[in-house]
């Protein structure tokens, strides 16, 4: 969801404008995933590297994060939508830690679709510490390193129970993925908007998925193999 700061700057406001801009599109933007059937929706709200802003801002966004989820959770929960959070949880306060915790665990029996938010999180950081759990269990004799593949790795990696991504968008005009969900996205669909996130309306969102809708995923296989099946 990038692009807040830049839309602020615009309009001759602060950065955290730009942000509770953001924040409220985000309700709009769920909210339309979820009449339309979207399973599971991964938000990058803070990466790693975000923590190399300044404090002020950092601070702010923190904060942000906890009123928003105070305001939205009921109202995700009336809807039948779960919420998890990725990342790394070490290296947030124990106020926002407590808030994470309350909301998954109010909507953890919720079926209908998942919302997901990436915040102190990278895809290098989850790798990471992937390693470390597979590591840890070939040196403790639960797992031997033969036996290590694809499957057996990916097993402990971040939301490793839902499927792998399917449609990556990212706002804002950059070409990259900037450290997101490396892995899991490795057949990822791309798209990139040049369209600031405050403006990615739920118009443009349609737009996005309706571009996706035309595309034919084939995982290795031919157009003709696609076709055929």
């Amino acid at each position: 969801m990038d692009g807040n700061g830049r839309w602020a700057k615009q309009k001759k406001k602060p950065r955290t404008f730009g942000h509770q801009a953001g924040s409220r599109l985000l309700h709009a933007i769920v909210e339309e995933s979820n009449n339309l059937g979207v399973r599971v929706l991964t938000v990058f709200a803070f990466s790693s590297e975000n923590w190399k802003r300044p404090e002020q801002e950092s601070s702010f966004l923190m904060g942000l994060f906890i009123k928003v989820m105070q305001r939205e959770i009921n109202e995700l929960h009336s809807n039948h939508i779960q919420v998890r959070f990725i990342g790394d949880r070490s290296v947030l306060s124990e106020t926002l830690q407590q808030v994470i915790r309350n909301a998954e665990d109010l909507t953890s029996e919720n079926q209908k679709m998942v919302l997901q938010i990436a915040l102190s999180y990278s895809g290098q950081w989850d790798i990471a510490t992937a390693a470390r759990s597979v590591a840890a269990k070939v040196a403790g004799g639960e797992l031997a390193a033969a036996d290590i593949d694809e499957q057996q790795f990916a097993a402990e990696l971040s939301f490793a129970d839902l499927p792998d991504v399917d449609f990556f968008i990212r706002t804002g005009g950059e070409l990259r993925i900037s450290n997101f969900i490396l892995w899991q996205a490795a057949y990822a669909e791309l798209y990139f908007t040049d369209v600031l996130w405050p403006d990615f309306s739920v118009a443009e969102y349609r737009k996005a998925l309706q571009e996706y809708a035309l595309r034919q995923r084939r995982f290795g296989r031919t157009g003709e193999q696609v076709s055929a099946s």
